[in-house]
């Protein structure tokens, strides 16, 4: 059984994996237009598709409930086994006549419930298990969940080329439904809260951890841009690269593991030899580290002064969150700008098609893998502010990532392929971000305690957002489409949601400077790079 400081790291490490693979929606682009074609089916109705895997969110709040009471490997497996069934039978009867639209509907709808299950597991464990670190923590797991695309596309394209070739649907939604049940298997025994009488220090390997997701990353954008110019790594190659980086991080628990045992080990030969210097009547020996003393009492107190820094004023659940303006300016923030995102996410597939891109899975996998980046951007930022006392206010951060990305929304109105590619970059890196530092928000506002039904409540602006602007999009795309096809070719399919979708993700940037000049003296942290903003809007107000 491994001891408690390389359990804890352990679990990290399960963390990662489930959310590498608890994205499979994020895959949804790549065989969107196919699925359209095989169930002759509108845009408005594939958005309603899209937006069905979003709304299991809106019963996300279940999973934190249940894992009040339930042990969280068990809620792991309900969250795996609702995406088995979800995918699954869409899997098994997709060229059937028997599964209509509205069976596709529930069952997706059930498959995004599904990841509403895994996340609270994840979030649960880096919180718990990490004290003063959870931020950390939290951010390099939630980072991973940026990868799912492109784990996704690269299974497809290099276990199962065959079938991929034929019908990209059926292999996406087949992979969707096996590879996060499979992992869940292979995770349960680590997704356990560990109860730690002291927390050594964890600098060496969160440098450590850094190194190999930055490795990680970095395969995957090159994997990208080499699929984009048609050069560089394989498919097969690619996803060996990527699946011996995801295994690397196991080797951290494992030294800490064999370096618990030579400590157990030189200590008891120490107590040995004080035994036999002993005399019998000899008073107890004692002896005392000093350094080891001294360190574990820095270390003690540094972790209780950060632990105070993160306390927010009053633990707030229930009912009472609905009633605060703080969670509304919040929700509608959040929704503005990182559901927005992923609703822009979930349409590359057709603004690929209609700008006529032969790759929309090269365009999938390039915003996976700056996606990735963007979630693990706050990590670095959190365990570098934490070394300098430093501390940076989530509600800041989130506002200063939405400007670029409402710019990135206009430079879509230019036609050029290269403005595309750009703009999905930084849109997938701002998306990534905020949805990254949101976990982290609403635990600085609301507190820890209820934080596994508040963060559910919060992201249910997330089918909320998806249904309206991933109609409005839909909408306008099938007003351009022409014939029977239902496909509508050139530029001008989304400018005019392009332009919407800029305007409203400026609306989001105020609403969240807003939230932070609120939130600013109560939380008592510092943001320099929006300090003169917030004080021009308190005056103001």
């Amino acid at each position: 059984m491994p001891s408690p400081s390389s359990a804890h790291w352990l679990s990290l490490v399960g963390s990662i994996w489930l959310q590498t693979i608890n994205g499979p929606n994020a895959d949804f682009p790549v065989y969107s237009s196919q699925l359209k074609d095989l169930k002759h089916i509108t845009q408005v109705q594939l958005n309603f598709l899209a937006f069905a895997s979003d709304a299991g969110k809106l019963f996300g709040w279940f999973s934190g409930v249940a894992a009040l009471y339930l042990p969280l490997w068990l809620v792991a497996f309900v969250g795996a086994a609702f995406g088995l069934v979800g995918y699954g039978v869409q899997y098994l009867f997709l060229d059937s006549a028997g599964l209509r639209y509205w069976h596709l509907f529930l069952l997706t709808s059930l498959a995004g419930n599904g990841i509403c299950w895994i996340n609270t597991v994840c979030y649960l464990l880096c919180i718990r298990n990490f004290g003063s670190s959870s931020r950390v923590a939290v951010s390099l797991a939630t980072s991973y969940l940026g990868l799912s695309a492109k784990v996704y596309t690269s299974l497809a394209d290099s276990v199962l080329p065959g079938l991929a070739a034929s019908s990209k649907a059926k292999t996406y939604l087949l992979l969707n439904a096996v590879v996060p049940m499979l992992v869940t298997v292979v995770v349960a025994p680590s997704l356990r809260v560990v109860d730690l009488t002291s927390e050594a220090s964890t600098d060496a390997a969160f440098l450590v951890m850094f190194a190999i997701t930055l490795a990680t990353g970095a395969c995957a954008v090159v994997g990208s841009i080499g699929s984009t110019s048609g050069s560089g790594l394989s498919s097969r190659e690619l996803m060996i690269s990527l699946g011996v980086l995801l295994a690397t991080p196991v080797l951290i628990p494992l030294a800490l593991r064999v370096r618990e045992s030579l400590h157990k080990i030189r200590e008891t030969k120490r107590e040995n030899r004080i035994h036999d210097l002993g005399t019998d009547d000899a008073g107890p020996v004692v002896v005392i580290d000093v350094a080891t003393a001294a360190a574990a009492d820095a270390e003690s107190n540094k972790e209780g002064d950060d632990v105070m820094a993160e306390k927010p004023q009053e633990e707030i659940g229930g009912l009472r969150l609905l009633r605060k303006l703080d969670f509304w300016l919040y929700f509608f923030s959040y929704m503005f700008s990182g559901t927005l995102g992923l609703v822009f996410l979930n349409n590359l597939g057709q603004i690929a098609e209609s700008r006529r891109l032969g790759q929309t899975s090269t365009l999938v996998s390039l915003s996976s893998s700056f996606g990735f980046f963007g979630r693990l951007l706050p990590s670095f930022l959190d365990y570098y502010s934490a070394k300098s006392g430093y501390s940076i206010s989530r509600t800041g951060s989130m506002a200063s990532l939405m400007a670029p990305m409402s710019g990135a929304f206009f430079l879509l109105l230019n036609s050029s392929d290269l403005f595309l590619y750009l703009s999905t970059a930084v849109i997938g890196t701002c998306t990534g971000a905020i949805t990254s530092v949101a976990v982290s928000a609403t635990s600085e506002l609301f507190g820890t305690k209820n934080f596994g039904v508040n963060h559910n409540v919060v992201v249910s602006n997330i089918p909320v957002g998806s249904l309206c602007f991933g109609y409005f999009a839909a909408y306008l795309y099938q007003r351009g489409a022409r014939g029977s096809t239902h496909q509508c070719i050139g530029a001008a399919c989304y400018r005019e949601t392009f332009v919407v979708w800029g305007a409203t993700c400026a609306v989001g940037t105020l609403l969240c400077a807003v939230l932070y000049a609120r939130s600013r003296r109560k939380l008592a942290v510092r943001t320099p790079c929006l300090a003169r903003l917030a004080n021009c809007l308190k005056s103001s107000s």
